[in-house]
């Protein structure tokens, strides 16, 4: 059988005086294994004259001529559509050039790969929100929580103590943590000093951020019924001018909100809801130490208030005693600061000037806050810089809060502010800030204000406590004995990873805010501040965006970078505007170094790598189910 293929492309740049149009094909059909004769035809010549037959000699002749011609060569089909002949053509393609295709397409292959890999590990995951409000599906209950009579417990799980979880301390995060534990079915021994409504001037206001954690809990009802006010947001007040600031709560429940309350009875509804558990012990009693063994906590000792001194065994002890503590020093490294402390006041039946929000004048030297803790009375805290405060016995604190804090007040809080220092009722707080570095360390964890420490003036302390709870939580939930010591251990080296990115960015947040918020001679300083008041004044996503980082909606520490930069950015803009000079380039220069100094060694401090880089801690992994909500 004979063939005549052409192909007019493939064979013009070789030979061009001789064969100019005439193509070389091969072809071999599948159904008929006959030798295949191969025939030079010009182009010139109609397809018809092709098709006689050729004499063997000729063909034996074509044929050397075609090995030497096709030497160096790929004979490749094509396919093409000006084809006279149904079943294709034949091409010469030279070999280096085959081989320039074949590394094309290896690379090609690789890039593709690549890309698809990289697709993969970073999408959006669209059902995490949903997770999130789904009950997780975890093992049944450990234990029948009716098993418990009067407090006491019996052995459980292996435990020679009868205890799971021993909890020192029931503030805020004590009392939240036992209740959570116990509803787990985990047998929880809570040590607490002073079981009596306790009196703080800090710790009144819960982000929403925090309330939808205590939603999570199952704690929401502990709001209630004590008289707790609804906050939406901030007000801002600087020499005269105010702004509203209100949190981004549209796509939430309508019940969502922040919560303003009395602290003391706050934790009293968190201790009474947690006693109604029949597996969760309260005891008032001191701890003084921890008990240690080979390196790992069994549990600790502590005196009732008889003065006897007792012992307590469990495979889990969580220090929550809160920023006091004395336990503190054997499970972390503490870094304790206090760059201010706070002057509580109440001031009586007076009305804020934005109803539901909270108020924040930015005085000289340092903020002003103003929030409600009850339908009749607004809780005042003044920041004085320093450790040094005037005292209160001879008279200087009120002196001092006539004559320099007063005139700066708003007037609609002006009498009410006067009124309540003349009645006396001045308290102090020191203002303490401590990052978590923690000494993992077998059998026991740090929580809460003795792990944690942020500036309080953004209110972010107990949305941290109650993330915590819930990522601590999370992770216990699949282990159905504590006394697996090398599980309990690897689980718990992954919560101080897994709560980096919303501890740091609230604790990050807290820190830089006190800072630009706080007067200072410097002119860079004051520019920024002016700067912050003015940005936040914009509205839309440049009110929304830190707001919802304050609140703790949006715990993103590159957000928050993000949005501190660009306050600094635009303070140098309106310096430069609308004519730049040598000096004000100079103080918008200063203004960005001092922006940097003032968040980066708080980022420092909070860890760089888990804070915006937690997937690349080993310990990130161990928890999947855990990871995928953070």
């Amino acid at each position: 059988m004979s063939h005549s293929l052409t192909h007019p492309h493939c064979y013009a740049n070789q030979n061009q005086h001789h064969h100019r149009s005439a193509l070389i094909a091969l072809y071999k059909s599948k159904h008929n294994p006959q030798p295949l004769t191969i025939s030079l035809v010009p182009a010139n010549k109609s397809s018809t004259s092709t098709s006689t037959a050729t004499k063997p000699t000729r063909t034996t002749n074509t044929t050397k001529k075609l090995e030497r011609i096709t030497k160096g060569f790929i004979l490749i089909p094509t396919h093409s559509s000006s084809s006279s002949y149904s079943f294709g053509s034949l091409c010469f393609v030279p070999k280096k050039i085959m081989v320039v295709i074949d590394q094309h397409v290896l690379w090609t292959f690789f890039a593709s790969l690549f890309g698809f890999v990289l697709l993969y590990v970073i999408r959006p995951n669209n059902n995490a929100n949903n997770r999130k409000l789904k009950k997780k599906n975890y093992p049944q209950q450990r234990v029948d929580s009716n098993s418990f009579t009067d407090g006491e417990f019996c052995h459980v799980n292996g435990s020679n103590s009868g205890t799971d979880v021993i909890v020192v301390g029931a503030g805020v995060a004590g009392a939240a943590l036992a209740y959570t534990l116990g509803k787990d079915g985990r047998r929880v021994h809570v040590i607490e000093r002073d079981l009596t409504e306790p009196d703080r001037i800090v710790g009144e206001l819960l982000q929403p951020g925090g309330y939808l954690k205590l939603v999570e809990l199952g704690l929401e009802d502990c709001v209630e019924e004590i008289d707790a006010q609804r906050v939406l947001g901030y007000a801002l007040f600087k020499e005269g001018k105010n702004t509203k600031l209100s949190y981004p709560l549209e796509k939430f429940h309508s019940n969502v909100a922040g919560r303003s309350f009395h602290n003391g009875r706050f934790i009293q509804r968190m201790r009474e809801k947690a006693a109604t558990l029949s597996n969760v012990k309260l005891e008032q009693g001191t701890v003084t130490s921890l008990l240690e063994e080979i390196g790992t906590i069994r549990g600790v000792q502590y005196k009732t208030k008889d003065g006897q001194e007792h012992t307590a065994y469990a495979p889990l002890t969580i220090v929550c005693d809160g920023c006091f503590s004395n336990l503190r020093r054997t499970l972390c490294n503490p870094k304790v600061d206090v760059p201010s402390c706070f002057v509580g006041l109440v001031l009586e039946n007076c009305q804020l000037p934005f109803a539901n929000h909270g108020h924040v004048i930015l005085a000289d030297p340092s903020p002003i806050l103003f929030y409600s803790i009850s339908s009749t009375q607004v809780r005042c805290l003044v920041d004085v810089p320093g450790q040094k405060l005037p005292s209160i016995a001879n008279g200087k604190m009120a002196k001092y809060l006539k004559t320099m804090v007063a005139p700066q007040i708003p007037p609609e809080l002006h009498d009410a502010f006067v009124s309540a220092i003349d009645k006396g009722n001045i308290r102090t707080m020191p203002n303490r800030s401590m990052p978590a570095d923690a000494h993992p360390t077998p059998g026991a964890l740090l929580m809460g204000d003795a792990f944690n420490m942020r500036h309080p003036l953004t209110g972010g302390g107990m949305t941290v406590a109650l993330s915590d709870i819930v990522i601590l939580r999370d992770l216990l939930n699949p282990l159905l004995d504590l006394n697996d010591a090398a599980s309990l251990s690897r689980n718990l080296e992954s919560f101080y990873t897994l709560r980096k990115p919303v501890a740091s960015t609230i604790n990050t947040l807290a820190g830089a805010l006190y800072k630009v918020f706080s007067a200072s001679p410097d002119q860079a300083r004051k520019e920024m501040r002016q700067a912050c008041f003015d940005y936040l004044s914009l509205g839309g996503i440049f009110s929304t965006g830190p707001v919802a980082l304050l609140s703790g909606l949006n715990p993103r520490p590159l957000s928050l970078v993000l949005h501190f930069f660009a306050v600094a950015i635009y303070g140098v803009g309106r310096l430069l505007l609308p004519f730049p000079s040598p000096q004000r380039l100079w103080i918008g220069a200063r203004l960005i170094w001092s922006a940097a100094g003032i968040i980066f060694p708080i980022i420092k401090a909070e860890g760089v790598r888990q804070t915006f880089f937690p997937a690349t801690v080993l310990a990130y992994y161990r928890a999947p189910s855990v990871k995928s909500d953070i």
